[in-house]
Order: C-alpha cells, then structure tokens, then sequence
C-alpha cells in the first residue's frame, strides 16, 4: 500500500503532512514515480501543486487516481502560482472541494469521489510524450519540453568536435548531448539531470552505447565521475520559480570538480548572468567565446 503522500517540499509552517509521507517529486532525486504506484493504494495526498496547467493537471489526476476512494487530497500552490485555478481543476475531477487562503497560498481539501471523473485525459494530456518538432521524447513540466531553448541552440552551433570522456551537467531530454555524440571521438558521455521526468526521457532519446544517464541534484558531489575530458552545460538559474544565481554557480564547481587535468568546460548562460568571476575562481582560463541573442558562452580550461 502507498501510505500518505507528498508532492514537492512546502515552506516550514504551510501544511501538516504525516510523518512518513512518500515524497513524489521527480524534482528530489531518490522520490517515487506517482505513475508508478497503484490505484486505490494511498491513505491520503498533499500536493503542492506545479504552475503549469498540463503538469499540473496530470499530477492531480495522479493522485486522485492513487488514492483510495473517500481518503483526502490537499492541494495548494501560492495564489499567483496556480493557487487560484485548483478548485476548478478538483471539481472537474468531480470532487466537492473546500477552500482557503493564508500565507498568500489557497488550500484546497477533498475526498477522493467513487467515481472521479476526466482523470485519463489528464494523464495522457501530461504523459510523456514524442514532440515531432524536436524528434525526441519529453513531457510537460520539463524544461522547455516542447521547444529547443534558445541558450542551448547557442551553445549547440558553437561547440567544437569535442573527445574523449565527458558530461553533460543539466542535460534535459538530451539535445544538447545528441549534438556532442555527433563527434567520434567522444568516448563516453555522462548526462546528469534533476529531473527524473527529463532523465527518464533522456535515456529513451539518448540509446548510443557510449551514454549513461544518471538522476542526479548537481549542487552535490557527482559519485563516481572524474578525470573527465569536457563538460558541456547551460546549468539553471530559477529554482521554485524565482531566480538563483547560486545554482549556475554550484554547476560550475561540479564542473571543476569532475574535470580533470585540461579539462574543458563549454557553459551558455544569459548575458545578466555573472559568472565571470565563478569561474575565474575555480579555472585556470576562461575565455568569452561568444555573444549574442541575449547570450554568452565561455570555453574554460582547468
């Protein structure tokens, strides 16, 4: 049986969540697959809700599917998150919901109904999913999983014929690794995600012998992987929806980290973005290798 579960990690104080509540996020390396678990399995549910609509909607669905007929479902999000439109969502899925607000989020309770309604239509609507224009497997709620981002494709048409062992740190669904897998000199190639959703549809992209995918949170120590020949990466900069500077930070320590003797790091990040002196401070060279479109990319040496 699931027990009581939990979806994302609320601020201190928002909701009481049962002690031993299984984490569901793909967004905490280690969390369970919601997709993975049993109907009618789940004792109850907090979630606190993604913005987008199609994740949204599919996770919610998730877990009113999970969840045992009459057991509760706590759904919130900040009010200009997403928080104003969940009790819409639940009564569409024909639950007779109650709702509050305080500390700027709305809560929205309910029981799980006998009969649920639309829920298969959710979950397929946010299913992973073949997006023709990419040619490769993704699903909303990854980033940019519809669309090439703009800060990669700059990257993409600068990169040189790369060798040898590498990694890609931040590597989505995998287009930034298809194109480095386009040199045969490249040895092997480690792609390193947070998001289980991305690694997951990463690993069905990416089928070359010389890949490995691993789920990974990059703020911390990389097992197993050293002595690298290069590293490629267009790390994040917004962690649960406001602006952190501090991660493309963190990639550019896991970056040296994982490098080894001349080791190269190929980096793309918004032209706001300083990291001039990040990487200044743990590489031996750094130079601009291009601007434009709102973007810089940098080749630095160890």
């Amino acid at each position: 049986m699931a027990g009581d579960l939990i979806y994302g990690v609320p601020a201190p104080g928002l909701v009481k969540v049962p002690a031993g509540a299984r984490q569901l996020s793909p967004l905490i390396p280690g969390s369970m697959d919601i997709a993975g678990l049993a109907e009618s399995s789940a004792d109850s549910a907090f979630i606190l809700a993604p913005p987008g609509t199609l994740e949204r909607d599919y996770v919610l669905a998730q877990a009113l599917r999970v969840l045992k007929p009459g057991a509760p479902i706590t759904a919130f999000a900040p009010k200009d998150k997403g928080g104003s439109r969940l009790r819409k969502c639940l009564e569409g899925f024909g639950c007779v919901v109650t709702e509050e607000a305080r500390k700027h989020h709305r809560f929205c309770t309910a029981l799980r109904p006998a009969a649920a309604a639309g829920l298969a239509g959710a979950i397929t609507a946010g299913a992973p999913r073949l997006v023709p224009s990419l040619g490769l497997w993704s699903q909303p709620g990854v980033f940019s999983w519809d669309r090439p981002d703009p800060g990669s494709v700059r990257l993409m048409e600068a990169l040189p014929d790369l060798h040898g062992a590498g990694a890609d740190l931040g590597c989505g669904i995998g287009l930034l690794a298809r194109t480095v897998l386009g040199s045969p000199k490249v040895k092997s190639l480690i792609c390193a995600d947070i998001d289980a959703r991305a690694v997951a549809c990463a690993d069905h992209n990416l089928t070359d012998a010389r890949v490995k995918v691993v789920w990974a949170d990059l703020r911390r120590p990389l097992e197993g992987v050293g002595d690298l020949d290069f590293v490629v990466m267009n790390p994040p900069f917004h962690d649960a929806g406001a602006e952190d500077r501090a991660l493309g930070v963190a990639f550019i320590e896991a970056a040296a980290r994982v490098l080894g003797k001349r080791g190269v790091c190929w980096l793309v990040a918004n032209r706001h973005l300083p990291y001039e002196a990040a990487l200044a401070s743990v590489f031996a060279g750094v130079v601009l290798k291009g601007e434009g479109g709102g973007y810089k990319i940098f080749e630095a040496h160890k």
